[in-house]
C-alpha cells in the first residue's frame, strides 16, 4: 500500500532504469553535511500561509532521546540496491532529462553518503516493489510505502522518515487559524468519497454538512466556486495545488494539522526483506544522522518549500 490516501500512480508508466547513485550528476549538495543544524520551528506551531513571511514549519520524525547505534561495520552492507518508482511526484518521478528525481531519491543517495557505501537504484511498477525484495533482486524500498499492520506482515520497516497530514483548505478570505467542530459546525466540507478523510470528517465533526466528489480535483473545483466552504484532504497534495496555477491564487491552509495514525496512516518507511535487521538498523542510523545534521532540513525544504504542516 502506498502512503495517502490519493495515489498519483499512472498505470504503465514504469520501466527498468538502474543508476548509481553516488554517480548522479548535480547532487552533490545532497551527500554533504552543513556545518552546523539550522534552526527549524516546530511542526505544532502551525504551518505558514502560502506566500507568508513565515518560516516553513520542518516536522521531526526522530526522538532525541533515542538514537539508533551505529551498525557494526562487519555487519555492514557492501552495497544497498534500491527500488523505487518513477510515478509519485514530489517524492520519485522523471526529471526534464529522463532520470528519476524527487524526495525519495535524494533521501536515498543521502543515506549512501552517511553509511559510505556504493548504491544503486531501478525504477520498477509499484506492485513489483515487494516481489523485487522478496526474490532478492533488491534490498531496499523506497517508494512512498505506508507502513501499516498488513504491510509488516510482507517486509520490515525502517523509521519513519515523512508523514503527509491532512489539512483543512479555504478561499482567502475565510482562512481561519483554527479549526475545529464548533467552529465549522455551520460549514459545508468537501472531501473525497471513500477516503480516509471522509470517514475522519464523519467521526469528528459530524456537525457540518459533508459533501463527497468523485475525485479531489471536483472537490477543490467546488471550492474555487463557493459551493463548499472548505476542503478537506492530502496535505502534500493540497499544497502543490495552492502553489501551481490551476488554484488561481484563490485559497489557503485554514487551521492545522491533522496526523491520527489510525485514519491517516503511520507514515513512510524504507521496505527491506524481512528478518534483514542489519540493513534496517543501518537504515535507521542513518535516517538519524541525516536528521542530526540538518541534512534532512534542507531536502525536505527542496521538495516542499510550501508549507504542508
Amino acid at each position: 500500500m502506498r502512503y495517502a490516501t490519493t495515489k498519483y500512480y499512472l498505470c504503465g508508466l514504469a520501466a527498468a532504469l538502474l543508476l548509481v547513485l553516488a554517480a548522479a550528476p548535480g547532487q552533490a549538495a545532497a551527500q554533504g553535511k552543513p556545518a552546523a543544524t539550522p534552526t527549524v520551528p516546530s511542526a505544532a506551531a502551525g504551518s505558514p500561509e502560502i506566500g507568508g513571511a513565515s518560516p516553513v514549519a520542518v516536522p521531526g520524525f526522530w526522538d532525541p532521546k533515542r538514537r539508533p547505534e551505529k551498525p557494526d561495520v562487519a555487519r555492514m552492507p557492501v552495497q544497498i540496491r534500491f527500488v523505487t518508482t518513477e510515478d509519485y511526484p514530489p517524492f520519485s518521478f522523471r526529471g526534464e532529462d529522463g532520470r528519476p528525481v524527487g524526495f525519495n531519491i535524494d533521501m536515498a543517495r543521502a543515506i549512501c553518503a552517511e553509511l559510505a557505501v556504493t548504491c544503486s537504484l531501478e525504477v520498477v511498477p509499484f506492485e513489483g516493489l515487494s516481489e523485487a525484495l522478496a526474490g532478492g533482486k533488491a534490498d531496499a524500498a523506497i517508494a512512498g510505502l505506508a507502513i501499516t499492520p498488513a504491510s509488516r506482515q510482507q517486509m520490515d520497516f525502517s523509521d519513519r522518515y515523512f508523514r503527509s497530514p491532512a489539512r483543512f483548505v479555504a478561499r482567502k478570505a475565510d482562512i481561519m487559524p483554527a479549526v475545529t467542530p464548533d467552529l465549522v459546525a455551520a460549514k459545508t466540507v468537501g472531501v473525497v468519497a471513500g477516503t480516509a478523510h471522509e470517514a475522519y470528517l464523519r467521526d469528528f465533526f459530524a456537525e457540518v454538512a459533508i459533501r463527497s466528489f468523485p475525485t479531489a480535483e471536483a472537490a477543490r473545483a467546488a471550492l474555487q466556486k463557493g459551493e463548499v466552504d472548505l476542503v478537506f484532504g492530502d496535505g502534500v497534495q493540497l499544497a502543490f495545488w495552492l502553489n501551481g496555477s490551476s488554484s488561481e491564487n484563490c485559497c489557503g491552509f485554514a487551521g492545522g494539522p491533522f496526523t491520527e495514525s489510525l485514519y491517516f496512516g503511520e507514515g513512510m518507511g524504507i521496505a527491506v526483506r524481512r528478518g534483514d535487521d542489519a540493513l534496517r538498523q543501518s537504515l535507521n542510523y542513518a535516517l538519524a544522522q541525516i536528521w542530526e545534521t540538518g541534512a534532512y532540513v534542507d531536502l525536505y525544504l527542496r521538495w516542499f518549500p510550501i508549507g504542508i504542516y
